[in-house]
């Protein structure tokens, strides 16, 4: 599908969804709201993906769970956090990453930071959501040892988990157990659904609109926890909260954050006039 139409078609989903009233969650559920920040807040125009000034801007909000980045390989087997595997989109230069050595990369994009910079500036700060990208290992053993050594101080699941489109990249991380591992479906969804059940994974991720409520609901009975993205509304954001799902993925985590705070403000004014109403609770 070309990604034009799939992006119309995800946008006609959020419009749908957001016209759907949904009842207000428990307000210990909005609380304990566990949003994501897709790569960071960004408008790729002053603040661009994937960048400290994105992941920062999640940090000073304090009261936002996590972020969510990828990374990819240099030519010279330095992970950097960027989610293309060239340099086109944002930066307007023809050039892959992988044939790129770091410190030509560094001159050519100062913003993209390597993996090293963002783990120890937010680990421990933030929940960090680190998706593993479909690629070459040339050398996968060094590459799986230079991982294993970037992540030694923090602890897996608590701290950090890696999720990947890609059941075989997750499975090239050998040096983690799979309760810190999430799969993620795109239209894939049944098929992933079950490799995620059988290989015991922390959780199974996708686009709210193609997670049906029987297969949410599989997963949670199983003991997995479920991340949805990216639902952009006040009723859209409702519907997940109130299906149990774990993990809010967000392009505007910003934006979600104020509504679960707008509506918390509201059951603490209610509760101080007296007045609570019971679809608040």
């Amino acid at each position: 599908m070309p990604l034009w139409l799939e992006i119309a078609l995800l946008k006609i989903c959020d419009l749908i969804f957001e016209l759907i009233p949904r009842q207000i969650p428990p307000s210990e559920i909005l609380a304990k709201c566990k949003i994501v920040s897709h790569r960071g807040q960004h408008d790729n125009k002053i603040v661009f993906e994937n960048t400290l000034a994105s992941f920062d801007k999640i940090l000073e909000t304090n009261g936002i769970w996590g972020i969510e980045f990828d990374f990819r390989w240099t030519k010279d087997l330095c992970p950097v956090v960027i989610h293309d595997p060239d340099l086109q989109r944002l930066h307007g230069i023809n050039k892959l990453v992988s044939d790129t050595l770091h410190n030509d990369l560094k001159q050519l994009c100062p913003l993209v930071p390597t993996l090293e910079e963002v783990l120890n500036r937010y680990g421990k700060k933030l929940h960090l959501m680190v998706e593993v990208k479909e690629e070459l290992y040339p050398e996968p053993e060094k590459q799986v040892l230079i991982l294993k050594n970037l992540f030694s101080d923090l602890d897996p699941a608590k701290d950090f988990h890696l999720i990947s489109l890609k059941p075989q990249m997750l499975e090239k991380i050998n040096f983690l157990e799979n309760k810190a591992k999430i799969l993620v479906a795109e239209f894939n969804v049944n098929e992933l659904s079950k490799i995620a059940l059988e290989k015991n994974y922390a959780g199974f991720a996708g686009h709210y609109f193609l997670m049906g409520n029987k297969l949410v609901r599989k997963h949670i009975d199983y003991g997995q926890s479920i991340g949805i993205g990216y639902p952009s509304s006040k009723n859209s954001l409702f519907r997940e909260l109130n299906r149990s799902v774990e993990w809010i993925f967000s392009n505007d985590a910003l934006g979600l954050f104020s509504i679960c705070q707008t509506e918390l403000k509201k059951v603490q004014s209610f509760r101080n006039s007296g007045s609570i109403n019971k679809n608040f609770l």
